[in-house]
């Protein structure tokens, strides 16, 4: 079989699309869920209070919904998401860094 070098990437600008920066949070906040131990189940619809089922090994459920940092503010949670006990998973775009935000009560 061939010997095929991997071809060097060059990384672009990053994306400036809101909606291109949410498909980028959502599927690094996949990765980061599992990387996590998480079992992970993502809403096929782009809309509703959740993006993503995460359940534990021990099979406890969290509710996520994926939030990307625009100039340093984040939106709160809707009244539904508050009363589903939605957690926001923060996605820095500059870093691609991902945080549970801490909700106040």
């Amino acid at each position: 079989m061939k010997h095929i070098e991997q071809a060097e990437l060059e990384l672009s600008e990053p994306p400036t699309d809101p909606n291109r920066i949410g498909d980028i949070a959502e599927h690094y906040a996949i990765t980061y869920l599992w990387d996590s131990g998480y079992n992970v189940y993502k809403n096929c619809g782009c809309t509703g209070p959740v993006d993503l089922v995460a359940m534990t090994p021990e099979g406890k459920i969290i509710l996520v919904d994926v939030k990307s940092l625009h100039g340093g503010k984040l939106g709160g949670r809707t009244d539904e998401q508050k009363r589903l006990g939605v957690q926001f998973l923060r996605f820095n775009s500059t870093t691609r860094k991902m945080k549970f935000v801490e909700h106040k009560k």
